[in-house]
């Protein structure tokens, strides 16, 4: 994997798809915050809360480098689709992305639906951005990788165990998004030694591989936390990501 360097905004990140970038990190020099709201906030809402907070924090909205969205259910490839040009088209607005092409987004980004408690809409939980700090330690962010992998094909022809929720699929899905987590670290120059957070998104069981898989690699050095949460797109089983950062933040409703 390959990195792209922005020096006016403080941050490099893994360039993929139109959609989002594989994951972020910190130039020397700055730090990448996390601020969390405490519920799922709609998306025009949203944008226009994270702007407020850019503007009291003093940065620019180009600052903006990762999120972690909520739907309702998992979209059709299609839909999937219309809602990511709809995202990036706000981006576009900020001046976030860098062109038109398919790897011109820097932002960093997963979106899953909670399977109980269902927002109503899509909306945001979490943002990252970009802020000048001297004395800053390494700080940086993956994007949320389900068990698809990279092309053009249909999610169904990309999936690692299509329709395999038994234990052994579940297990060859993890092992699978796992690798991608540590692949995208390796990129940014980060190990799971560097992790501050790590989430994984499943409504089944991954209890029979936890401590094989996922504590055995240090992905749990800190604990896992387990978001009940569906991926984003019908077929898709397991997601996870994970997160290097020093200051995290709390926004009240």
């Amino acid at each position: 994997m390959q990195t792209r360097t922005l020096a006016d905004r403080g941050y490099r990140f893994i360039p993929a798809v139109f959609q989002y970038s594989a994951g972020v990190a910190a130039e020397p020099g700055y730090r990448i915050e996390r601020a969390r709201f405490t519920e799922p906030v709609p998306m025009a809402e949203g944008w226009q809360r994270i702007a407020a907070h850019f503007g009291a924090m003093g940065v620019p909205k180009t600052a903006f480098c990762a999120c972690e969205l909520r739907s309702p259910a998992p979209f059709t490839d299609q839909g999937f689709i219309d809602f990511n040009r709809l995202y990036a088209a706000v981006l576009k607005d900020w001046g976030v992305l860098l062109d038109d092409g398919a790897h011109g987004n820097p932002v960093a980004r997963s979106n899953v639906c909670p399977e109980l408690e269902k927002p109503p809409e899509p909306g945001f939980h979490a943002f990252c951005y970009v802020v000048p700090d001297p004395n800053a330690a390494p700080s940086f962010a993956n994007a949320g990788s389900g068990e698809s992998m990279e092309g053009n094909a249909t999610y169904r022809e990309r999936t690692v165990a299509y329709g395999d929720t038994s234990q052994s699929g579940m297990l060859a899905k993890g092992r699978h998004v796992l690798a991608t987590m540590e692949a995208r670290m390796a990129a940014l120059g980060f190990a799971w030694k560097d992790t501050t957070a790590s989430q994984v998104y499943t409504v089944y069981d991954l209890y029979p591989f936890l401590a094989s898989e996922i504590v055995a690699r240090g992905a749990a050095r800190h604990g896992l936390t387990w978001h009940y949460c569906r991926p984003p797109v019908i077929g898709l089983d397991y997601e996870m990501d994970c997160r290097g950062v020093t200051v995290e933040r709390v926004l009240p409703r």
